[in-house]
């Protein structure tokens, strides 16, 4: 059971570095919620958009710790 959390969780980390590498920024949208219609003095205010960047060092490091981990959950014991 351990070694496939830490494989899961080594190939997770891969792909996060990878993906970072790719992306320069994450952009994630707001709910929109449209329960009651929008008048001009009780319009809902709108919600501004998070931008995440990822740091330069992030996408090296998520690669190389994922690697480390691959490799140590292959050297785990099969049960």
């Amino acid at each position: 059971m351990w070694r496939a959390f830490f494989l899961a969780l080594g190939i997770f980390a891969c792909i996060l570095g990878a993906e970072c590498m790719v992306v320069d920024s994450f952009v994630m949208a707001g709910e929109n919620k449209t329960e009651q219609p929008a008048s001009l003095f009780n319009a809902p205010p709108p919600t501004q958009p998070r931008i995440f960047t990822p740091a330069e060092w992030a996408p090296w490091t998520l690669l190389s710790t994922g690697a480390v981990v691959i490799l140590y959950s292959l050297t785990l014991n099969k049960p």
